[in-house]
């Protein structure tokens, strides 16, 4: 009898054993850590002084609840839905929103800010928070993480965080195109080389205070965006190739700069999440997506639109904004959003998981 009970017990502790080595080996993503530009950007611009903000209707109309939360979309954005998909929360929280604190910020947070870049430069235009100073703000994090959870627990949730960084649109949108400081110091591959040595600058620092698991998004076809064909005067309401070509090329940089960093740098994975060809294919190819309109946002006539331009009295706002590519002149729709992440999420999960 005695020895019956111990055949039945001992394999049941093997059993138990196994189940703790795998559930120790499979190494969970514990936060997701967001950098950026309006992307990316849950509610930072709403507590800065600066004209880049979107905290009013009809932005956020889709959101849960219907709420402008600072989003520029009509809904979510990548890594509420990057986060949903990782089993954490469905919203990022941002950092400067007084109504969270570090217990919410402890499995997600987001330091980015609409209108802002690579290039300082770019986040002056609008008196948005530079990259730099989305670091600082990440140091401080780490420093009320550690007070919250202790430095053991905290680190591992530091270096087991999937970091979202979604920036360098506005560095030629914004800035390069539309102003003519940068213009009259660099070529355009000048200017990109400026920006990548920023970039591999940016993901050294956050690597040295420990981040481990990385998402870093390319630029789009930004000849595309609404407000690119609108003023594109040469070849009226197409997409500005030329801009398209620069993004292609600047990916292609970044590309191999990811690769550098990956075989440099011990325990550092990037994965380069380039939206470029998906998000063509949906401006392409918009009804195998169905997408009914993509040269325009819903906002508004969707020409020009974007922040203060779009708001509740806005005359022209489409009824569904699922039929539409892009929400505003310049940001995605959330079905794009959700569209683009559900592409990323297995090819994260592959690398992370």
């Amino acid at each position: 009898m005695g020895m019956g009970m111990a055949s039945i017990i001992i394999p049941w502790i093997f059993f138990i054993q196994i189940l703790a080595i795998t559930s120790i080996s499979e190494a969970k993503v514990s936060a997701i850590i967001v950098f950026g530009d309006s992307s990316v950007d849950s509610g930072n611009n709403n507590y800065i002084p600066t004209i880049a903000k979107c905290n009013f209707e009809p932005y956020g109309r889709d959101f849960p609840g219907g709420i402008p939360t600072g989003r520029f979309c009509n809904g979510r954005l990548p890594p509420d839905f990057i986060s949903e998909a990782f089993g954490l929360k469905p919203v990022i929280p941002a950092y400067l929103d007084p109504h969270f604190s570090i217990s919410d910020f402890a499995t997600g947070v987001c330091f980015a800010s609409a209108a802002t870049g690579y290039d300082n430069a770019t986040a002056d235009i609008l008196k948005v928070i530079p990259l730099w100073k989305e670091v600082e703000y990440y140091k401080e994090y780490q420093k009320k993480l550690r007070a919250y959870l202790g430095d053991r627990k905290a680190n591992k949730v530091i270096s087991d965080a999937l970091y979202v960084i979604s920036i360098g649109t506005n560095d030629f949108v914004e800035n390069y195109y539309a102003l003519p400081r940068r213009k009259s110091q660099f070529t355009v591959q000048q200017y990109e080389d400026f920006i990548i040595r920023i970039a591999e600058n940016f993901v050294r620092q956050i690597y040295s205070l420990g981040a481990r698991k990385l998402s870093l998004t390319g630029l789009p076809p930004m000849g595309c965006l609404p407000v690119e064909r609108t003023t594109n005067l040469e070849d009226p309401l197409n997409c500005l190739e030329e801009r398209n070509k620069v993004a292609l090329e600047f990916n292609g940089k970044l590309k191999a700069t990811v690769a550098k960093l990956n075989k440099n740098l011990p325990g550092l994975k990037v994965f380069f999440a380039d939206p470029y060809e998906l998000l063509l294919e949906l401006i392409t190819k918009p009804s195998q997506y169905g997408f009914e309109v993509v040269d325009e946002g819903c906002c508004g006539t969707g020409l020009l639109e974007t922040g203060i331009l779009c708001n509740r009295h806005t005359p022209l706002t489409c009824p569904v904004a699922d039929k539409f590519v892009f929400w505003d002149s310049i940001h995605p729709s959330q079905r794009t959003n959700k569209i683009i992440s559900d592409q990323l999420v297995p090819l994260l999960k592959q690398l992370f998981l």
